[in-house]
């Protein structure tokens, strides 16, 4: 083995790429350049190294005997770099970088920021609107809030709510819904996306009654709360996304029962990082905003089967 200090940082991160990727083609992709300049950083780099960390065989690069874990020691190098940046990055008190889903970003957040703004002065928020998981270690961002049943691997999770589902629909429809039987004879705004069915919200709310009418399915959840909110029909909606409509009585909820889905809402940090005040200060306001917002979390919730086919949003 040559002295390190004849190998080429690019060469390594080539190595390490094409290593925990599998191909060229990935590598290339990751790192931004061509096939053809990974392919030579690789050759390059064994030259500087001494010995091959990969054999060239008909089906593509194979790791050598030596390669296999001098790639694993140079994945947790870079590793270990990354979050030393990302530690930096997320080090600035004065800026707070929050991953959420664009539903909860939209139809939640947008609606009460200027609340955090006033009472945190000091801290600026940079919402970063994405379904995307997002590597922790890697980036700038201090907080995520993400919705699942948990239990993700290298992240720390931290319950603070159960998602659940209730009925909502414009107010003249309302005027029509004075019982469980008059819901039936409605129509039905359909989440295509969304695994918790009407049967199942009756059947736990204990309504013996026949599901609304489908008549709209849509592929957003978002779509979905426009469509009630124009009268086209009734709609299982989840607090996040229903709650400011309802406050602002473009929508209505018939029923106060809420079902839970089986789902959780989580906040979502880098493992084995300190929690810095900026973090510790949003989430302490995001559970005190949750819990005086009554218009979408307030009324009886029914726990969730064990047998359940959880939703997300």
């Amino acid at each position: 083995m040559k002295n390190l200090n004849q190998v080429h940082l690019n060469g390594l991160r080539a190595l390490e790429a094409v290593g925990r990727l599998g191909s060229l083609q990935a590598a290339a992709d990751e790192l931004g350049v061509t096939v053809g300049a990974v392919s030579q950083q690789v050759i390059r780099a064994e030259e500087q190294l001494g010995r091959p960390i990969f054999d060239r065989t008909a089906r593509g690069l194979r790791e050598t005997a030596f390669g296999g874990p001098f790639l694993a020691t140079l994945s947790a190098g870079f590793r270990q770099l990354s979050e030393a940046v990302a530690t930096t990055r997320r080090s600035d008190d004065a800026i707070l970088t929050i991953s959420v889903a664009p539903i909860f970003a939209s139809r939640w957040l947008i609606h009460r920021i200027d609340r955090f703004a006033a009472l945190h002065p000091d801290i600026s928020l940079r919402i970063e609107a994405t379904t995307m998981l997002v590597d922790l270690a890697r980036s700038d961002v201090d907080l995520c809030i993400r919705v699942g049943p948990g239990g993700w691997p290298d992240v720390k999770a931290e319950y603070f709510l159960p998602q659940v589902l209730f009925p909502v629909c414009a107010p003249a429809l309302a005027e029509k819904i004075r019982t469980p039987k008059d819901l039936s004879e409605q129509p039905a705004v359909v989440d295509g996306n969304e695994a918790f069915t009407w049967e199942r919200w009756l059947e736990a709310a204990g309504l013996g009654v026949p599901p609304p009418r489908a008549r709209h399915v849509f592929s957003d959840a978002s779509l979905c709360l426009d469509a009630a909110m124009a009268g086209q029909g009734v709609l299982l909606a989840f607090p996040v996304l229903a709650s400011w409509a309802l406050r602002e009585g473009r929508l209505v909820a018939p029923f106060p029962i809420r079902v839970e889905t089986g789902m959780g809402y989580y906040f979502v940090t880098a493992p084995g990082v300190p929690e810095l005040r900026k973090v510790a200060v949003f989430k302490q306001w995001l559970r005190a905003a949750m819990a005086e917002d009554e218009d979408g979390f307030a009324g009886a919730v029914i726990p969730a089967r064990r047998s359940a086919s959880p939703s997300s949003p």
